[in-house]
């Protein structure tokens, strides 16, 4: 387990300075940031003052590797565009990310696997066939066009809940902004969650309900029916945990995802949070925040698959075993 783990985290630093590499070499072609940083009546030596003192004018491998070994201590620079640290930017947005995608993460695998369990335990029934047929919404319709769906539903025609914004924040520790402990902040997060965990939630659902088909026709589970064994000990006790190991594969992927694909949500609902961040960074040519920002998705997929390939080992006997085999 130890020599697995360290394979991982050389296979996870390698990744990391792959995704730096590739998002600091195409940040230098987006335009120009002292363009968006000094107005009209700059002169060229001013120009070219800042854009000493910025370090744009080294090398480039001097500006990649002065960027990577600040960004190993958490110093990712300062913002072109509001002239503060990158990483107080990115902390102060972070919480409202990261309870988004915990939410629709959540609705999604809950949903997801019990719905996908219902479809296929109950295939026949009206109400199978009504969530398959319902379920292609989410498939089908982009993330951004349900999002506007639902504001027009629910906030516009209904004025049940509110169609923009965070509602009302309150701290927890020095940096840690929630609206989960507020009436207004709940309702905020409802529709987000909702629209960023749609598509997820179908996803698992449908790998679910294939999974535990398949895993129902084998040999063992017939066998442990012929042993007299309820429904529930065969569907819950045995097909259910062997159909979880694939679904922790996509369950575990997707929730990077949620992460990396915010993005439109937060535009959508004016959510105040990293991706919105981002998109500002890329109106501005704000390449500190850029390349930050995508050194941090890189870092949520690496420890993401790390966790899931750790969870297999807990949920599949059977790689215990050939890895106990290949020792001897």
């Amino acid at each position: 387990m130890t020599a697995f783990i360290l394979r991982r985290l050389v296979q996870s630093v390698i990744v990391m300075l792959t995704v730096a590499l590739v998002a600091f070499a195409l940040f230098r072609f987006v335009g120009d940031p002292i363009a968006s940083m000094v107005g009209q009546e700059t002169t060229l030596a001013e120009r070219a003052e800042l854009r000493a003192a910025l370090g744009l004018d080294d090398p480039f491998l001097v500006q990649f590797w002065n960027f990577v070994a600040r960004a190993a201590t958490g110093d990712f620079g300062i913002s072109y565009r509001l002239q503060q640290p990158v990483m107080e930017l990115i902390l102060s947005r972070l919480p409202a990310t990261l309870e988004l995608a915990l939410v629709s993460g959540i609705l999604a695998f809950v949903f997801g696997v019990g719905f996908g369990v219902y479809t296929a335990l109950r295939r026949g029934g009206w109400a199978s066939s009504t969530i398959m047929t319902v379920s292609l919404i989410g498939v089908s319709l982009p993330t951004f066009l349900i999002g506007v769906l639902l504001i027009w539903v629910f906030a516009v025609e209904l004025q049940w809940l509110p169609s923009f914004g965070r509602g009302e924040t309150v701290y927890i520790g020095d940096w840690w902004r929630t609206g989960l402990l507020t009436e207004s902040g709940r309702a905020s997060l409802i529709l987000p969650a909702i629209t960023l965990g749609l598509y997820q939630m179908t996803l698992i659902m449908r790998l679910v309900r294939a999974e535990m088909l398949e895993v129902l026709r084998t040999d063992y589970i017939k066998f442990a029916r012929a042993r007299g064994l309820s429904n529930r000990a065969v569907n819950f006790g045995h097909a259910l945990k062997n159909t979880l190991v694939p679904v922790i594969t996509i369950t575990g992927l997707q929730m990077g995802s949620i992460i990396a694909f915010s993005i439109i949500t937060e535009t959508v609902f004016q959510w105040p949070g990293v991706g919105a961040l981002f998109i500002n960074s890329v109106r501005f040519v704000d390449v500190p925040v850029m390349a930050a920002y995508l050194m941090l998705i890189a870092l949520v997929f690496v420890v993401i698959n790390l966790i899931v390939d750790l969870l297999y080992y807990a949920v599949d006997p059977r790689l215990r075993v050939d890895r106990a085999n290949a020792r001897h």
